[in-house]
Formats: structure tokens, sequence, C-alpha cells
């Protein structure tokens, strides 16, 4: 009926909405969280680098908990629980905040997981449309909570737990949304999980998308962390910076809404990964020989790159596997790599910044980066069936 696919396709837009607010939300409240709370830069920068590794060690649980209790329960739970670290994390306390950002952020990791799974399973014919709605609509949560925030705080008087808090309110709208869809009788796990780790294991395919995924994800949290100091140093006003960096996170939604489309109608998306990967390492080398020249120009470049990247991730995640089980499973497992190699990148690149005393040297390997995410693009984006070797 008209109305259920209606239902079904709001609850699964407004999921794919909360799957960063809660991460991205933390960014613009740092500073009044750290006087609060009475935490070091240091320990307030940890909080959101708990949230990355969350994303990664807790990721594995959502194929365990799809093949018990099926995929559309546990995207319900996943916001159930989303909303309550959320508002766990407003509590007073500084172990509140940190326990709570552990619990939102493990909520996340089974929610990213899955959704491969979901459009797999309701969206068949659809997937590369779908898997464009979804990933924009994930990076569209994120500007959107980032921007608007402090706005919300100025308007409503509240403090930042107040503010904060209210991101649980979506979450909640999602879940009440998708609540029809997760108790219908034909709900069912799905058949194939046992074994599916094993053919996963086995299969080079595997390993080239989970490098892919990780890859990407590491440039990605690179420039998100740094981008604004890199351009602070170069003399660009704060106001300025931040600015720069909303820019290419809007980006960001177009590319990951339009690319999904497009690479999806083909049997290889290898040459939407190269042009990419070109993208990416062009938005780096821009940023690194001339940051304050033509600034808006890179921000640009490195958004369609970097969106289109990740959305081409995502899509060949839900494409290789031939059905839902085995989808949970591959995102599993790439989404798990992938997050804790992204949570080491911002770590790795301050060091590279301390050593070096400039930005040369991270920039570059950045560069370096986007070279060896271009070959693992190159074999995860080639025609290939789950399990069997290419031809």
């Amino acid at each position: 009926m008209a109305w259920r696919s209606a239902l079904l396709m709001a609850g699964f837009v407004l999921a794919a909405l909360n799957l960063r607010p809660a991460i991205a939300g933390l960014s613009p409240l740092l500073d009044e969280i750290m006087r609060d709370v009475g935490l070091t830069p240091g320990a307030g920068g940890a909080i959101t680098t708990v949230m990355i590794v969350c994303l990664g060690v807790f990721g594995p649980l959502a194929p365990l908990l799809a093949r018990r209790i099926g995929l559309d329960r546990t995207l319900l739970l996943g916001l159930l629980v989303l909303a309550a670290g959320i508002a766990l994390r407003s509590l007073d306390g500084p172990l509140m905040l940190y326990a709570g950002a552990a619990v939102a952020a493990t909520a996340i990791a089974v929610m990213n997981v899955i959704m491969p799974g979901v459009v797999k399973q309701h969206f068949p014919a659809r997937v590369n449309l779908m898997t464009g709605v979804y990933v924009s609509a994930i990076v569209g949560g994120a500007a959107i909570a980032s921007g608007a925030l402090i706005p919300m705080e100025r308007l409503t008087g509240l403090d930042w737990r107040g503010v904060s808090a209210l991101l649980a309110a979506p979450a909640l709208a999602a879940a009440l949304l998708w609540l029809p869809q997760a108790f219908r009788r034909h709900t069912s796990p799905p058949r194939d999980g046992p074994s599916a780790f094993g053919l996963l294991l086995r299969s080079r395919v595997t390993w080239y998308v989970t490098a892919f995924m990780g890859l990407q994800s590491f440039t990605f949290y690179v420039m998100l962390a740094w981008l604004p100091t890199i351009f602070l140093e170069a003399g660009i006003p704060a106001d300025q910076a931040g600015y720069l960096l909303s820019v290419t996170t809007v980006v960001q939604v177009g590319a990951t809404l339009v690319v999904p489309i497009l690479a999806g109608r083909r049997r290889s998306q290898v040459s939407y990964v190269y042009l990419s990967s070109v993208l990416t390492a062009a938005g780096y080398l821009g940023v690194l020989l001339a940051p304050a020249t033509l600034p808006w120009l890179w921000m640009i470049v490195l958004g369609v790159g970097q969106g289109a990247s990740f959305a081409l991730a995502l899509l060949i995640i839900a494409l290789r596997p031939a059905n839902p089980g085995l989808v949970t499973a591959l995102s599993a497992m790439a989404q798990s790599v992938g997050y804790l190699l992204a949570a080491l990148g911002p770590v790795l690149f301050g060091l590279l910044r301390e050593v070096s005393g400039g930005w040369w040297a991270p920039l570059a390997f950045g560069v370096v980066v986007v070279g060896v995410q271009t070959v693992a693009g190159w074999f995860a984006g080639r025609p290939a069936t789950l399990g069997k070797p290419y031809l």
C-alpha cells in the first residue's frame, strides 16, 4: 500500500539523518563543555575520539543482532539506544559525558553497519538510488547539527546540556516511524548469517572493500579534524576557516546523492573511484600548496571528492554481496576497520605536524594515502561476486 511505502521511506530517511548529529554536534559546543565540566583540551578532544573508536569496535555487534532479531528490529533498537546515550551524555559530571558518548556511538556503529543491509532488503531494485538518499541524509544530518546547535542555544536560552539533549528527539521520532516496520509479522532475521563471516574471510573482495572504506575514512577524518587549524595558520580569520569547513560539508551532500545513482547503473564503479580520488587528492594539494589562495575552490573540490568516495564505499558494500545477510556482515568488517583507522588519522597528522614543524609533511602523506585508496578502490570497484575470484 502507498501509505506503508511512504512510512517506510520516511522512517528510513529520518533514521539516516540521526547517524551523525550526536558526533558532529559536539564540535560547536566543545569549548562550553570543557569550561563547564573542567576538561583540558586533550580531554575534550577525547570525547570525539571515544565516539570514533566505538564506531569501529562495536560495529561487529550488528550482524549478531540482525541474525537474532532481524535488521528492522536492530535498527529500532539502535535508535532507542542512541536517544538514551544522548540523554545520558547531557547529565552532570565527566563520567556521564564519556559514558553517554560511548553509548550513543555504539548505537550509531550498529546502525551504520546495518543500513546497507536494510537497503538491500527493502529496496533491492533501487540500491543505487536509496544508497544515495541515505548517505546524503547522513552527511546532511551532520551539517545541520554542526550549524544549528549554537543558534538553537541562543534561541532557547538552554545551556549545552539542554541543547545537546534535544538531539534525542529526532532519534525518538525516527523510532516511532520505524516501529510499524520493525514489528511486521513477516519480519525475520537473515537466514545465512552463521556462515557469512567465513565466506567473507575467504574472499579477496572483502579485503579490497575494507581497505577502500578504511582509507577514505582516514582521509576524511583527518581533514575534518585539522582543516580549520591549517587555515588559521595560513592567515585566514577564524570565522572564515569555520565557513570553509561548512562549505566542504555542504558540497558533500550533493556528491553523496548523485554519485551512487550514476555509479550504481554500471557493473564497474572503477571510473567513479578514479574521479573521486583525483578530486580528493587535488583538494589536499590545493590546501598544501596554496591554502590562502582560492580556499573556497579547494573546499568545493575536496567536498566532491570525499563525498563521492564515502558514497562509493557504501554503494560497493551494498552491491557486491548477493543478500542482506552478507551485506550486513561485509558492512561490519569494512566499517569496523574503517573507523578504527580513521581514529588514528588525526593523531598521526598531529604527530607529523609536531615533528616536521609545518603542514607539508602531513598533507603530503595524505596525498600518498589517497593514492593507496585509489588502488584499493580499483580492485573493490571491479565487477565481482562476493566469495569468487576475479576473472
